[in-house]
């Protein structure tokens, strides 16, 4: 078995309770969204994306530690559009529950954490959180979406290519 296809912590979080009740919320809140959506798919290419470049770039971290931090990344949206708290600091508090429950260290919670609360701006203070990043930005289709034209993304931070 290779390395990549046994990652239980992985597992662990995809399972966990608190993980799956805010992301099927998450998914029913954007039900009727015409724009990106937030959802498992989203997740998993956030995390396929940046694992592929943590491996091209030989960037040195542990796969259950990206698909982790792009597991979690816009767990808060929910917070967000109902309270108006910014997704990442909501996320950030989620991911502090669920990471030490799913067997991840302190250390590693701090770095995933912290990767989370800083994933919407490309001015990350972390290389895995630049990681995070750009693979979060990327992994959108807008060279394909049906609602471009009322996107207010602006050109620039669109992305017009497939990677």
């Amino acid at each position: 078995m290779r390395k990549w296809e046994k990652m239980e912590r992985i597992n662990r979080i995809a399972a966990h309770p608190l993980f799956r009740e805010k992301l099927r919320e998450l998914e029913t809140l954007e039900q009727s969204r015409i724009f990106c959506r937030h959802g498992l798919e989203h997740l998993l290419s956030v995390a396929r994306l940046a694992a592929l470049w943590n491996e091209e770039e030989q960037l040195g971290f542990s796969k259950e530690m990206i698909y982790a931090a792009a597991l979690l990344h816009d767990l808060g949206r929910g917070a967000q559009y109902q309270d108006g708290t910014p997704h990442e600091i909501a996320g950030e508090a989620l991911a502090g529950r669920i990471l030490p429950e799913c067997g991840f260290s302190s250390a590693e919670c701090r770095v995933i954490v912290r990767a989370i609360g800083s994933h919407r701006s490309n001015e990350s203070a972390s290389a895995f959180g630049a990681l995070l990043y750009r693979a979060d930005k990327k992994c959108r289709p807008c060279y394909w979406c049906e609602a471009a034209e009322e996107c207010n993304w602006t050109m620039e931070k669109r992305n017009g290519n497939v990677i």
